[in-house]
């Protein structure tokens, strides 16, 4: 099992260098972050963007455009359905944001005709290592959905652990986190559809990995904790993916885990058909790298 973001890495390398397509390319920290990917043997690049634009930033830093493929275009939108083409025509196995405003991007990825629409729910999956955790750790979703309905959580749980088993975690455990550990119907919804989650899980609903909750975050995450208050889970201390009850308390946790605790992370969005990286501007360099690495290794 991959117990830091550098095993992802060397799990790629020891496949093959995956093909990744950048929609309008001109960002500098991307094309360092994809470069690097390219010499550590994980990624083939392929750029698509203002191609003298692109071949400045590549002199500037040093990059050889020569290892990289490059399609000139000169409109954001345009380049992220380009981008989108090439991998349904499966000349690309993964996309990736590149200087292209968010909302463009997206609008390309979700285009039901040229798009990468699979019929799914896209989700954001991002995975940490902590100095304070044994293992990597999953979260879902911190940046997608904002209110995810029941069904829909049931999607996320199931593209997170997609992920989870690329990762070589055959039965990730998942904990649906919530405020309390009981079931308040009446003041906080998110403990019933954890409880129905947990319940859809131990029914055959939801397959390949453990589901428990309702359950506050230091039970999911310490066994220690939840035998104070004498909760017997299977998730305790154990937990591979924590789902979040919605994308306030997601990304809260997300930032706080890099900011406070110094977490390292990777990032992907998933349930299109190809793995996206939608990395941002204020991410690290490491970030990038690192999920570049994630979403090759989640190429199907």
């Amino acid at each position: 099992m991959i117990k830091n973001l550098y095993g992802i890495v060397a799990k790629v390398k020891r496949a093959r260098p995956k093909r990744v397509v950048v929609a309008q390319a001109e960002e500098e920290e991307v094309l360092l972050a994809l470069a690097e990917a390219v010499t550590e043997q994980i990624a083939q690049g392929i750029l698509v963007g203002d191609l003298e634009r692109i071949r400045v930033i590549c002199g500037h830093n040093h990059i050889k455009p020569d290892n990289l493929t490059i399609i000139d275009s000169d409109n954001g939108y345009d380049s992220a359905l380009k981008c989108c083409q090439l991998i349904r025509e499966r000349k690309a196995e993964v996309i990736m944001k590149g200087a292209v405003p968010t909302k463009d991007f997206m609008r390309a990825i979700l285009d039901k005709e040229q798009g990468l629409a699979s019929g799914g729910l896209l989700s954001h999956v991002a995975v940490f290592e902590l100095k304070s955790y044994p293992k990597l750790l999953l979260i879902t979703d911190a940046a997608v959905n904002i209110a995810p309905t029941l069904l829909e959580k049931v999607q996320i749980l199931k593209n997170a652990v997609e992920v989870a088993h690329s990762l070589g975690i055959k039965t990730p455990r998942v904990g649906c986190v919530a405020p309390v550990e009981f079931v308040n119907p009446e003041k906080m919804p998110s403990t019933v559809e954890a409880a129905c989650l947990t319940m859809m899980n131990r029914r055959g609903q939801i397959r390949g990995c453990i589901v428990d909750g309702p359950l506050a975050l230091d039970n999911i995450i310490s066994k220690e904790a939840a035998s104070t208050k004498g909760i017997e889970s299977e998730i305790a201390g154990e937990a591979d993916i924590v789902l979040v009850p919605d994308i306030e308390s997601g990304n809260i946790l997300y930032k706080s885990l890099t900011i406070f605790a110094g977490a390292k992370c990777a990032s992907i969005l998933v349930g299109a058909k190809a793995p996206v990286v939608l990395t941002s501007r204020s991410d690290t360099h490491e970030t990038k790298l690192m999920s570049i690495a994630l979403a090759a290794v989640s190429v199907k």
